[in-house]
């Protein structure tokens, strides 16, 4: 937890983020990305700070800025799932030597296209890293894999974000 809060810190002085601007980002609701990128979304919002900072460190963050026009779908872990790898492993995803790894984690939390929860349905479904499949699961709860979607159709102007409760790791 100590790694987090320091990460945190780090992104928010880098960004030139003060304590006091952590009260105007905005919640996780699906209401509440109104024409903004995915990119914007996660960077503007203090639940993914982290994630924000390994899209960056990845090189994702263009990917994601829309100026592609291309659509995603992206389910997005929380500071609080990243909470729950051992700080060892997530140190080593801002190691330079592990930027492939990280960019192939990151992959696999990404779905071509704009999927709502509505769209979505149970089987495998092919992630943008290697084809590798995540398996989703449709109910009273939507999972991905092991990971639960805690917020699901928060709408941006290149695709949709789903939040989950932890980072999906692939399986090679």
């Amino acid at each position: 937890m100590a790694l987090l809060s320091k990460l945190t810190s780090r992104c928010l002085k880098a960004a030139g983020i003060g304590f006091a601007s952590l009260f105007m980002a905005l919640p996780i609701t699906a209401q509440s990305a109104d024409a903004q990128s995915i990119a914007e979304i996660a960077s503007s919002n203090d639940s993914f700070d982290v994630l924000t900072s390994l899209l960056e460190q990845a090189g994702w963050v263009e990917a994601f800025d829309g100026s592609n026009g291309k659509e995603f779908t992206v389910f997005a872990p929380t500071d609080e799932a990243f909470s729950r790898l051992s700080e060892e492993t997530l140190e080593s995803l801002y190691e330079p030597e592990n930027r492939e790894m990280l960019y192939d984690i990151i992959a696999y939390h990404v779905i071509g296209g704009s999927v709502t929860s509505d769209q979505l349905s149970s089987g495998a479904v092919d992630s943008k890293a290697g084809g590798l499949p995540l398996q989703v699961e449709v109910g009273q709860q939507i999972t991905i894999n092991d990971a639960t979607v805690s917020t699901a159709d928060i709408t941006a102007t290149n695709g949709v974000i789903h939040v989950i409760d932890m980072v999906l790791i692939p399986q090679r």
